[in-house]
Order: C-alpha cells, then sequence, then structure tokens
C-alpha cells in the first residue's frame, strides 16, 4: 500500500462535555475504513496530577500543554493520521483562564506556532446540556469562560480555511465523517482511499478506537485490540 507522503493531523477541540472525544473517535474509524493508518491522541488533561476544572492552577495547565505538545510529537509520525483529542488552541483556552487571562510563562509564541502543525482544526460548538461523568466541571459559567475566550483565540491561532465548526448535538451515530476525512485528504494533496479498498462511507459496526501509542493499521480484518471503549466525554 502506497502511504501518504507526509502524516496528517487534526485536532477536535473546543470546552468541556461536548463529544469531542466522540467526535474523534468516529473520524479515526473514518479514516481506517478508508485504509489509512491512524493514530489517536486521548485528552491528556485526564492525566493531570496538579488538578483539573475550575481551581487549576496556571502550572496545572502548563502541564496539559506541555504534556500535549509531547504527545504529538511522539504519535505525529506512526501513521498517516494523527486525530486528537484536543489540542494546543483550546488547552492555551484553560490555561489562559487559569492565569486570569495573562500568559504567566509566555507560551503564546510556542503555541502560536504550535497551532500551524495542525491541517485541520474541529471546534465542537456547545448545543447540549453538561452531564456530570465524577471528573469534569458540570459548571455552564465555567463552560461559557472558556468559549468566549475560544472566540477570541481560535481566528487568531487557525487560517479560516483550516477551521472547521460543528454542533454538538450534531455528533450522533449517523453523523456522516467522510466528506471531512476527504477535505483532509485534499489538504495533503493525496487520495482518501487506499489502493484496493472499496469506497463505504460507513461502517454496520461502530467505529474501533485506535489504542494511543500503537499505530492502527487498516481495517482488513477484525482486532480485538482495537475495541471502541469510549472514555468518558469531557
Amino acid at each position: 500500500m502506497t502511504r501518504w507522503a507526509r502524516p496528517a493531523k487534526i485536532a477536535f477541540v473546543g470546552s468541556h462535555g461536548i463529544r469531542k472525544t466522540t467526535a474523534a473517535h468516529a473520524f479515526a474509524g473514518t479514516i481506517q475504513r478508508a485504509g489509512r493508518s491512524v493514530e489517536y491522541g486521548r485528552e491528556v488533561v485526564r492525566d493531570n496530577p496538579l488538578g483539573i476544572n475550575e481551581g487549576a492552577t496556571g502550572e496545572a495547565q502548563l502541564w496539559v500543554l506541555v504534556s500535549q505538545i509531547r504527545q504529538e510529537l511522539e504519535l505525529a509520525p506512526k501513521a498517516e493520521v494523527l486525530v486528537t483529542d484536543r489540542g494546543v488552541v483550546d488547552n492555551f483556552a484553560y490555561y489562559l483562564r487559569a492565569c486570569a487571562m495573562r500568559d504567566r510563562f509566555d507560551v503564546e509564541p510556542l503555541i502560536r506556532a504550535w497551532s500551524t502543525t495542525y491541517d485541520l482544526v474541529v471546534r465542537l460548538t456547545p448545543d447540549i446540556a453538561l452531564r456530570p461523568d465524577g471528573t469534569r466541571s458540570t459548571s455552564d459559567a465555567f463552560r461559557d469562560e472558556i468559549e468566549a475566550i475560544l472566540d477570541d483565540l481560535l481566528p487568531r491561532l487557525v487560517r479560516p480555511d483550516r477551521l472547521v465548526t460543528i454542533s454538538a448535538s450534531a455528533v450522533t451515530d449517523t453523523y456522516d465523517w467522510w466528506p471531512l476525512a476527504e477535505r483532509l485528504a485534499a489538504i495533503i494533496g493525496e487520495p482518501l482511499l487506499a489502493e484496493g479498498v472499496a469506497v463505504h462511507r460507513r461502517s454496520r459496526r461502530p467505529p474501533r478506537r485506535p489504542t494511543t501509542g500503537r499505530t492502527a493499521e487498516p481495517d482488513a480484518a477484525p482486532n480485538p485490540q482495537l475495541g471502541l471503549g469510549l472514555e468518558p466525554e469531557c
């Protein structure tokens, strides 16, 4: 199989509780069904030892930013497509909020440069209610604060032709991710479908989740290691 000349990277971003994880998993499954290898970057904030949600400090959110970049550096070379649950843009919004809108550690130049490494950024917007998952905040005010910061940041950090906006309520089992996958392939200048792969926009079974740190090979045969296994939505 002829691989893409370079790997592509797509980030699903936004505040918490808006089906980013669900969307990222489903999109990764679409890439697999096209016969392309894919890596999945899970949301790093859940591993944060310094605290999350409204009480997070600037140091805690700095840990998240550095961990996000480290994860992407490690995973991007391993497959044709890297799909990330969050990116530096939305994590930067949480960082600014934790720092009272002051860039205490002068990270904006890094964030601005790293934002250009995403071929596509998909923003999920919050038109659904927050649901408790035992981890993330259920405060509407907190989520609204993050969304307001993103409203300001995204136009400054992401080119308009690389930004896609989707309502959270649209992310259902029937949402067709194929056009977005075609758009990503077009940006790379490569065909979406791998050689010998038949066209099928949706699978009859739930898409299988690529395991973090392991390259998910094309959908040729069932692989029990790639079960969907959705984590709680953030």
